[in-house]
Formats: structure tokens, sequence, C-alpha cells
């Protein structure tokens, strides 16, 4: 089980390979990668802020409890930070079962609760310049509240 935030980039194809090599007991393969919007030309860059340490413990704490809530062989959080253009890579959840159901549900948990829990800022700058700090949406609060 992993949880890392990194500046660089990842190979979503790689980051399976290592996360299975070796593995005949897995049946689902469930994988989410999120990527900067470019909004129609609105969004030139995201920028992504996080205190380290903090964030990787609350990290392996969203893992923590999808390992305990679904029968999981592994799993894997990437989380990239600083400046992203439109079309980067931002996150990578990888959730690995015995069966496609734990594994779906699984993932969405992890997601659900890293747009919700996790202690990242984003700045959102526009064409022009302009910044602006991202909150958290209700439509993403209503979402992780189906797992309470």
């Amino acid at each position: 089980m992993a949880a890392r935030v990194q500046r660089e980039d990842f190979d979503v194809a790689a980051e399976i390979a290592a996360l299975t090599a070796g593995r005949t007991d897995v049946g689902a393969i469930v994988t989410f990668t999120g990527r900067v919007r470019g909004d129609e030309g609105s969004v030139a860059a995201m920028t992504l802020e996080h205190y380290p340490g903090m964030t990787e413990t609350e990290l392996s704490r969203i893992e923590a409890e999808a390992l305990l809530r679904w029968s999981l062989q592994a799993s894997l959080i990437v989380h990239r930070v600083g400046e992203l253009k439109p079309g980067n890579n931002i996150v990578l959840v990888v959730t690995v079962s015995v069966h496609r159901q734990a594994a779906f549900e699984a993932a969405s948990f992890v997601m659900d609760y890293l747009k919700t829990r996790a202690p990242f800022w984003k700045k959102v700058t526009d064409a022009s310049g302009k910044t602006a700090w991202v909150d958290v949406r209700e439509a993403d609060e209503r979402a992780v509240r189906r797992w309470s």
C-alpha cells in the first residue's frame, strides 16, 4: 500500500506493473487518473500546494480506511503538486482486488475523500494571469457523505 506526493509526472502503466508484479490473486485493477482541464481556454495553469508530512499522512489515512472497508490486494495514490498545465496529470488512484466491485468502490471512496479531505490547496490561473483559489464544491461534499 502506498501514497506519494510528487512534482514529477507519473506513468500509469508503469505504476500498475510495479503494484501488481508477481501477483496471481488479482482479478480487478481499477484506475482513476485526474487531469487538469483547460475549460475551453479559461484555465492556463493550476497550482497545487501542500504541507509536506501532513499531506502524506492524510493520504495514507484515506488509503488505510479504504483497506479496512474493502478487501484489496493492493492500492496506490500518487498526487502531484506544483504548477500544472491543461492536459497534465494531477492524481492517480489504483485499487487492486480479487473482484471488480471492491476495486471500483474503493477507488471511488478514495477519490471522494481526496477531493474533500486531503490537505491540498488549489489555485487556478486564467489566460489573462488572474488567479483564484478553488474551494471544495458542494457536489463533492455530497459525494463523500454517501460513505458515512
